[in-house]
């Protein structure tokens, strides 16, 4: 069973496990709820998560190599009780190596970290998405510079994956804009939504996501959104579509969904 390919969105650091006061009490439970019936909704359970995260960067594709990874609390300003969260899934060397085998085979830099733990891009949604961490999971970087075209081939090369049960996620948020998350910016989410669903169901037409209206006023700096890149690559030639919407903040933000 072939499984899709996912671009989510993380939220706003530990939005998921505490009383949100930046906003509606609720803003982000429709999006936990999403995050919550994900795994379900797939044709098969996973084997195993390969995880490309808006919050790591590296010089080459960097595979985390630790089989206990340890989570790191990059967010800022939050209570206190949210950096003590937990999310003990193994990690997965063997698939790691796997990782390395087929970027390499296909000509892109790659490397392996053997220390770094995991950041909230990767234990905040998938804590949402498999509370029971029964799961193996292993984070790939994205490669510094951001080129759509190169994490493109990244995900056509990490493809043959997907017929072994590993599901690819892509974790970041298709609006991230740290000053533009109010009502002056309602309408520009919108348009920049609008035409992101649509060039999801072409995924060679996102490597010319700069052309699409407001795009730099989405994304002032891409990467968050560059993780959607590797998603769709990895299903080349295959339909995405839009599993999910909403307004969080005044702002449109939605998951989508390859072959």
């Amino acid at each position: 069973m072939r499984l899709p390919t996912l671009f989510i969105p993380h939220g706003a650091g530990p939005c998921f496990f505490m009383d949100w006061t930046r906003g509606p009490a609720d803003a982000w439970d429709r999006t936990a709820d999403w995050l919550g019936g994900m795994i379900a909704a797939l044709p098969e359970r996973p084997k195993a998560i390969l995880l490309v995260s808006g919050h790591w960067e590296a010089p080459a594709f960097t595979t985390g190599a630790t089989a206990r990874p340890e989570l790191i609390f990059d967010y800022y300003g939050f209570p206190e009780h949210t950096y003590r969260l937990r999310f003990d899934a193994p990690g997965a060397p063997e698939l790691a190596a796997r990782v390395r085998e087929l970027l390499a085979g296909a000509g892109l830099p790659t490397a392996h970290d053997e220390a770094r733990g995991w950041d909230h891009g990767v234990f905040v949604p998938l804590k949402v998405a498999r509370p029971e961490a029964d799961i193996p999971v292993i984070q790939l970087s994205l490669q510094e510079g951001l080129d759509p075209a190169l994490h493109l081939a990244a995900g056509r090369a990490l493809a043959p994956l997907r017929d072994e049960g590993v599901l690819i996620l892509g974790s970041g948020m298709s609006w991230h804009n740290m000053r533009g998350f109010n009502p002056a910016f309602t309408e520009t989410s919108r348009r920049f939504d609008d035409w992101l669903s649509s060039a999801v169901a072409d995924p060679a037409t996102l490597a010319d996501w700069e052309s699409a209206p407001y795009a730099r006023a989405a994304h002032p700096r891409e990467e968050h959104l560059a993780p959607i890149f590797v998603a769709a690559g990895a299903a080349a030639g295959e339909t995405g579509r839009k599993v999910f919407g909403d307004e969080v903040m005044d702002v449109a933000i939605s998951a989508f969904q390859f072959g």
